[in-house]
């Protein structure tokens, strides 16, 4: 066994990683572009941008030169009572292409507490005006982070299990697939009617950690119109879905009616760095101005507002504007709708779906269509030894890759997914 192997087990807990049975992890030495590079010299295409957060490849000269400029300037100062020129630009960057609804933006330090932020917001909103509002609609399925509000409003399952007894209550309806809209959308109206309702929370148009399901934007706004003529706030989960993965900058952008709070991360700061945003209209913020210091929102965190974090964001937003971003996203785009029209037929396919940067398919195995289904635990090292950093949802292989990405990239990815369909398509007819 390597030292560096034995060194990681005696001293670090890796997430959501059994610790037996799983493979072992790989040592990595550097990165590049879209590529990560072991200790031993081999190559590895991130073609999910590291859960998702990197959108211009690793170790950007222009976001490390941003990083380093700050950090000689101005590493970190406590965000109560101080403020500095990086979060203020950056806010004002932020609120030019958020929808035009949005007015402020708070500060955290990941996708998690960006949604407890708006769980929070959302909640005293109301009782800072007195009201009684105490209950919250989420989607079936969602994943909206590990904290304590966030798996609340998340998918009730086997992550969450040892904590169901401590997790608030919450009204869920079903995921909305194309059969259940209507049964769906009833429940909702019923919910929604009761007057009880402070909050509707959800992953506009695609739930990602449960398989990259998507859903209809129609119905979506349906229900946002519905929620916000009954005065519930509606609180969008964009930590994935933000800064173009969909196409738009937004998923709120695909939509006529504008979320209430809005939750980012993520590709915030083109992945170098971890960082949180809430943003939330004028009307919200207008319930916490007051000489009452007890309808304080009571929240933050000891790096908020980092200006180094800060920083790397700006730079990130400096690249994701420009024209050569924009036609990248359009470039993967027509890639991945090519590819899954060429393996939609297949014997081992079900189920594509494509928008955006993200394709998805669900590998033909057993019914069994959760995270746990066996076929993980043959994809992820399969595809790490044809050097692709693939990480199953289950039996949904899943592509998200970097905006950098080239053609002949994605044509090893798509030949290589190809290929292995074509093997397990053996294996399973014999």
């Amino acid at each position: 066994m390597s030292n560096w192997l034995e060194r990681d087990r005696a001293a670090i807990w890796h997430p959501f990683t059994p610790l037996k049975g799983m493979t072992e992890p790989e040592m990595l030495e550097r990165a590049e572009g879209v590529n990560l590079y072991t200790k031993e010299g081999k190559k590895i295409l991130d073609v999910i941008s590291s859960w998702w957060v990197n959108l211009h490849g690793h170790s950007h000269p222009y976001l490390a030169k941003a990083l380093a400029d700050q950090a000689r300037q101005l590493e970190h100062v406590i965000f109560a009572g101080f403020t500095h020129e990086p979060a203020i630009r950056l806010a004002e960057r932020l609120l030019e292409i958020l929808p035009d609804n949005q007015s402020r933006i708070f500060y955290s330090d990941n996708g998690s507490t960006a949604v407890e932020v708006g769980i929070k917001m959302a909640f005293q909103y109301f009782h800072n005006q007195g009201i009684e509002r105490k209950k919250i609609i989420a989607i079936d399925g969602s994943y909206h982070g590990d904290t304590f509000g966030a798996m609340s409003v998340g998918d009730r399952g086997p992550f969450t299990t040892p904590f169901d007894p401590y997790l608030f209550e919450v009204d869920f309806i079903d995921f909305p697939e194309p059969e259940k809209e209507e049964e769906v959308w009833s429940h909702f109206q019923q919910l929604i009617g009761t007057g009880e309702v402070a909050a509707f929370i959800f992953e506009p148009l695609v739930q990602g950690a449960s398989g990259m399901r998507f859903y209809s934007a129609d119905l979506l706004d349906k229900m946002i119109g519905l929620a916000q003529s009954q005065h519930v706030l509606c609180i969008a989960d964009e930590v994935m879905t933000g800064f173009g993965r969909l196409g738009t900058l937004f998923a709120a952008d695909q939509l006529e009616n504008k979320p209430d709070i809005m939750c980012l991360s993520k590709g915030l700061t083109g992945g170098s760095l971890p960082m949180g945003v809430t943003s939330c209209t004028d009307a919200i913020q207008a319930a916490y101005r007051t000489n009452d210091l007890m309808k304080t929102f009571f929240h933050g965190h000891s790096f908020t507002g980092n200006p180094m974090i800060c920083a790397v964001a700006n730079a990130s937003m400096d690249l994701l504007l420009t024209e050569e971003c924009t036609a990248n996203r359009e470039r993967i785009n027509q890639r991945h709708q090519a590819f899954l029209k060429e393996i939609q037929d297949h014997p081992m396919v079900r189920n594509c779906r494509q928008i955006g940067t993200i394709m998805a398919f669900d590998l033909n195995t057993e019914k069994d269509t959760s995270y746990f289904n066996e076929a993980r635990h043959h994809l992820y090292p399969y595809f790490i030894e044809k050097g692709l950093l693939l990480r199953p949802l289950g039996n949904v292989i899943y592509l998200i890759p970097p905006y950098i990405i080239s053609d002949e990239e994605l044509d090893y990815v798509y030949s290589t997914i190809s290929d292995f369909l074509n093997e397990y398509d053996q294996i399973a007819s014999h």
